[in-house]
């Protein structure tokens, strides 16, 4: 099978897209030939089967890097190049799999029709508007993580899972904490992650107990920066200074070492977004906590209610956390073994890739 794959980014250090240098990776071992398209490359290491193609991000425009002549310049050549390219490669493709980036699909998929590729769209969010509409028609198939990832209404839309490398993220026999308790926050520091809520958390259980501290991996966009400092004041505020770290951003990679010297993981995504940071946490053999709904459908059953808490309710997340914290080591290991038979079982990235691609196959005999 010979695949094209469009993408933001490339780049195994990005500490939010540096999971698709994986993807490609596997990708790449179940098929005969891969093409990738992105917005920009950075620092990548794949098989001798792969073409990178970059569309140009991170490249100065001779009018400045603010200027109203520069942006339209850059997405000039954006899209002078992303023509070019599936021209030139389209003997060299097949199949296309975009990933979220609905706009590839708007520009090229007319072209892709009449060139007879067939077109899957992973999109997972929760933002429904004319773009991801259209792109769906143009689309064979639209493909989401779970049924709450993706509220558009299709009959192309399927739901295939998550893609985790589970051979890279397990269990290093990281040694859970006797005598106290690390909880890790890992992702973008916005408002619609909730840190807020966390921290205050973090507060409450430390009044009643203590033994808790937060470590805060990720850092913010240029759009919330304020929010960040918004955060750290509050640490101030609530006498937490020494139980709250703030770590900076580290890359997808990295995140490993993260998942492992910490006890529990917190998610405080709503329902209807998706963090697979989750998921890679699960692999990992940690005890989870989230607010996010889909988990019902994730999680076993008998443990949902456990660590499924209510979305922006301090009091709900502490009584989870204590739930955790009163468990013996043993008790939460036996819970973290059975999240990874989750992520092993249904949300592997070999798994999800194989099925992406008897997808595609089943394009054909239709």
């Amino acid at each position: 099978m010979k695949l094209l794959i469009l993408t933001q980014k490339i780049d195994q250090n990005d500490d939010l897209l540096g999971f698709m240098h994986g993807w490609v990776r596997e990708f790449a071992g179940q098929c005969e030939q891969v093409t990738v398209i992105c917005l920009g490359a950075g620092d990548y290491n794949l098989p001798g089967n792969v073409k990178v193609l970059s569309l140009g991000k991170g490249k100065l425009s001779p009018f400045g890097r603010s200027s109203v002549g520069g942006e339209i310049i850059k997405k000039l050549r954006y899209t002078f190049n992303f023509f070019r390219y599936i021209w030139s490669e389209r003997r060299q493709y097949d199949y296309v799999f975009v990933h979220m980036n609905c706009e590839y699909v708007l520009l090229g998929g007319f072209l892709w029709r009449i060139w007879n590729k067939k077109i899957i769209l992973w999109y997972a969010h929760f933002l429904i508007d004319w773009r991801i509409k259209l792109a769906a028609f143009l689309s064979h198939r639209v493909v989401t993580s779970t049924s709450f990832a993706c509220q558009l209404e299709s009959a192309k839309l399927t739901v295939v899972g998550q893609g985790i490398d589970t051979e890279y993220f397990r269990n290093l026999n990281g040694a859970l904490c006797e005598n106290e308790t690390k909880i890790l926050f890992l992702g973008r520091i916005s408002p619609v992650k909730d840190l807020e809520t966390l921290i205050r958390t973090v507060g409450f259980v430390r009044q009643q107990r203590g033994g808790v501290h937060l470590n805060i991996v990720g850092a913010p966009t240029g759009t919330d920066e304020k929010y960040f400092h918004d955060m750290k004041k509050l640490v101030e505020e609530l006498g937490l200074v020494q139980a709250v770290k703030f770590l900076g951003k580290v890359s997808n990679r990295e995140t490993l070492d993260f998942y492992n010297k910490n006890d529990i993981f917190v998610n405080l995504t709503r329902t209807g977004s998706f963090d697979k940071t989750t998921l890679e946490a699960m692999a990992c053999e940690r005890p989870v906590l989230v607010c996010n709904r889909a988990f019902y459908d994730i999680f076993p059953a008998d443990l949902a209610d456990r660590l499924i808490f209510k979305e922006k309710d301090s009091e709900d997340l502490s009584k989870k956390i204590n739930w955790l914290m009163n468990l013996s080591i043993q008790e939460r290991q036996e819970i973290g073994r059975r999240l990874r038979e989750v992520i092993v079982k249904e949300h592997s990235l070999k798994r999800l890739v194989a099925k992406l691609l008897d997808i595609f196959r089943s394009l054909n005999l239709k």
